[in-house]
């Protein structure tokens, strides 16, 4: 660190911060420090800048940042000099007003040359402001670029923020930067943890800050932090005997709930372990923040850890306040659990009929009746017992209508599967009630079971067909129906659960299920005002194309992921596989073609064939592809040896490609490098013979379909 630069710390204190929210200002607030910092060209270590916070701060650290900013250099383009000089080449009054404002005479102006013409220019320099003065300005644009949906505003402020503020430390070095933000006057006082260090934190200088709000009993690191809560709850779970589930979306909430962790062991009575163990994890981890624990064998016990603020010196009065909290929530748990299963889930399909699924779509009953129908037609299609298909379908929606579920949103499909179970129906119908919602997340697995793989599309086709019908497809970030991560699911279970289904035949079953009000819902009105008249056939084949294009945009992604490109992708899109399952073959094989030498010759090549035929087309209106050849009109040797290695690929590809051993075939056909090079450089397919010509264009077309039968090589 130089004489000209020092470490700079700012910390805004306020109340208590949104915990879901907090690393998320946190990050915008260090960006948007660091990004004031270079737009006014002050150097420093802004790469290596660091974030803090914790619930009642934030704050940014770079250890290099210099005193003072840059010489800057002004530059002001004027107007044309062939626009500014009059007849006699005197200045006119646009060159005169713009010498003016700039504070000169025009003969200290200069001249800027470029290609497109030359303009008059003022330049100068001025001294570099401290980055002392700057920095307020700084901060305060940092502050207003954060993400707040809903500011608030306290006392009878003009300002707001997402929590009130009391304090501001601004120090470069040791030295005070002074200046006010959100109505604070910078100082060095900071504060410390709320009640085991109320009193002002006098801080020296900004190194010695992070100790500082140490010795306050403030972690304000959240990387420190997260590490000291999985210590504590390591340290403490050896008193309960058992295993904690601590995962990282937990950890990341308790981490911005505390300045300084405490792990308490804490116990439940055993009878709340009647209750299905998601339900009180949900209730522990969504509602209370406390880690559950399970014993070796993966089952809940009746131990959990909650996380304190404070280090009290009487840990047993929190561990009875937990304790005391958890308490009525296990029992309301346990109530809706004993209620519920006093009604089969069947006993609520009525009652489907009363929920509104989507206006123009119909109630939840009408969902059911539909996805159930597709149930029963993909189970048929992929050896899946319909009847178990269809009960699942018909029942898939029912826990919806639990008191169980009402209360916890997040356990539909858990809570099916208990209550299916427990009421007689088979493992596979309970457990599709469940696994039909997977994937929940990215990175998680598709339905494990047949049954589910099974209602897991026909829902998803349904959930996208009817939608998209009524015109509620996403737009931009917008996508309240959660369509893109429907298509996603519905693609992966299709791919790794090997389901052999005509994706756009698919789409148009679940497209004639819907009612046509769902059809014309989706239309939109003309300039007159008026909606056009439906042609149902016409709609539905426009919104299979549609959706089709819309799955494949997210297959795009998920294959970029595993480390096929662009182009492999395309070349395979590009001959639209009925099937996804076919899909994924076809593109495995043009992956593994790829990598062999015969590879970009032989794409080369099918792209000079492709130009060669689109152009022959748009001349003579008659496509090559599928054109007889006849033997005749060969001249050249090299177009025999094409047309004989052609044949012979021909016959040795045919099994394969018919079992769909794509890669088998493309291994077969790189053995066309040699021939259809030689042809290429000794064969003018443009001959002046109008029958050789054809012949030879023809010849070409079984070239190019013998590989367009797998994918379009060329765009590889």
């Amino acid at each position: 660190m130089s004489a000209a630069s020092k470490p700079l710390l700012i910390e805004l204190g306020t109340e208590e911060l949104p915990p879901k929210a907090l690393d998320e200002l946190a990050a915008a607030f260090l960006r948007g420090i660091c990004d004031g910092l270079a737009k006014r060209g002050v150097g420093g270590a802004l790469d290596v800048a660091r974030s803090y916070a914790s619930p009642r701060r934030l704050a940014v650290y770079i250890p290099d940042v210099a005193v003072n900013q840059p010489e800057q250099t002004i530059e002001r383009r004027g107007p044309a000099v062939n626009a500014a000089l009059d007849a006699n080449g005197q200045p006119g009054k646009a060159l005169l007003g713009f010498a003016q404002s700039c504070g000169v005479t025009v003969e200290q102006l200069e001249k800027l040359e470029t290609d497109k013409g030359s303009w008059f220019v003022f330049r100068a320099t001025k001294p570099g402001q401290p980055v002392a003065a700057l920095l307020p300005e700084i901060v305060d644009e940092a502050l207003k670029g954060l993400p707040i949906p809903k500011p608030m505003r306290w006392g009878d402020h003009d300002y707001s923020f997402v929590r009130p503020v009391h304090w501001l430390v601004m120090l470069h070095g040791a030295d005070i930067i002074d200046g006010k933000v959100l109505g604070l006057t910078s100082g060095r006082k900071s504060r410390g943890h709320r009640f085991m260090h109320p009193q002002p934190l006098h801080v020296v200088d900004a190194d010695s800050w992070l100790d500082g709000m140490r010795s306050a009993k403030v972690l304000a690191d959240p990387f420190e932090r997260r590490q000291k809560i999985r210590d504590e709850v390591a340290r403490v779970s050896k008193e309960t005997g058992g295993v904690p589930r601590l995962d990282d979306a937990l950890l990341d909430e308790i981490a911005n709930l505390t300045e300084w962790p405490v792990a308490i062991a804490c116990t439940f009575e055993r009878e709340f372990l009647a209750v299905p163990p998601e339900a009180l994890v949900t209730t522990m981890e969504t509602n209370q923040k406390f880690v559950p624990v399970f014993d070796a064998d993966g089952k809940l016990t009746e131990h959990f850890i909650g996380v304190a603020n404070i280090d009290s010196k009487q840990p047993s009065e929190i561990r009875k306040g937990y304790e005391r909290v958890i308490r009525p929530r296990f029992a309301d748990a346990k109530f809706f659990w004993d209620e519920d299963l006093k009604t089969p889930l069947a006993g609520y399909q009525d009652q489907l009929k009363n929920v509104t699924y989507q206006q123009s779509l119909g109630s939840l009953w009408d969902k059911s009746i539909r996805v159930a129908e597709l149930a029963r037609i993909i189970a048929n299609r992929v050896d899946v017992d319909a009847g178990e298909a269809t009960r699942a379908a018909a029942l898939s929606k029912c826990d919806l209508l639990t008191r169980m579920v009402g209360e916890f949103p997040e356990l539909q499909g858990v809570m099916g599967r208990y209550y299916a179970a427990h009421h007689g129906e088979t493992p596979e119908v309970a457990q599709a009630l469940d696994s039909y919602y997977q994937p929940r997340f990215a990175g998680d697995a598709i339905a494990a079971g047949k049954v589910g793989r099974v209602l897991a599309v026909a829902d998803r086709l349904d959930t996208l067909a009817g939608i998209f019908a009524v015109g509620l497809k996403p737009s931009g970030n917008k996508d309240p129906f959660a369509l893109r991560r429907a298509a996603l699911g519905l693609a992966r279970t299709l791919v790794e659960g090997g389901l052999e289904l005509d994706l756009r035949g698919s789409f148009v079953e679940a497209l004639e299920l819907l009612p046509e009000a769902a059809l014309a819902a989706g239309l939109k009105p003309g300039k007159d005002g008026k909606a056009p008249l439906l042609d149902a056939g016409k709609r539905r084949a426009a919104l299979v194309d549609e959706l089709y294009d819309f799955v494949l945009e997210r297959l795009r992604g998920y294959y970029a992921e595993q480390g096929f490109t662009g182009e492999q992708f395309e070349a395979v899109l590009a001959v639209t596989p009925a099937s996804l399952v076919d899909f994924d073959r076809r593109l495995r094989a043009v992956a593994e073609f790829g990598r062999r030498p015969e590879a970009l010759s032989l794409a080369a090549a099918n792209k000079r064939v492709a130009n060669i035929l689109r152009k022959q087309a748009e001349e003579t209106g008659a496509p090559s592809v599928g054109a007889t050849v006849d033997a005749a009109h060969f001249e050249a040797d090299a177009e025999r040896a094409l047309a004989a290695a052609l044949d012979g690929a021909r016959a040795d590809t045919a099994a394969p490609l018919q079992a769909g051993d794509y890669a088998a075939v493309l291994t077969r056909l790189a053995q066309l490098q040699a021939p259809v090079d030689a042809f290429f450089d000794s064969v003018l397919v443009n001959a002046e013979n109008p029958a050789v010509r054809a012949n030879r264009l023809a010849l070409l077309g079984q070239l190019k379909a013998q590989f367009g039968a797998i994918a379009d090589i060329a765009r590889l």
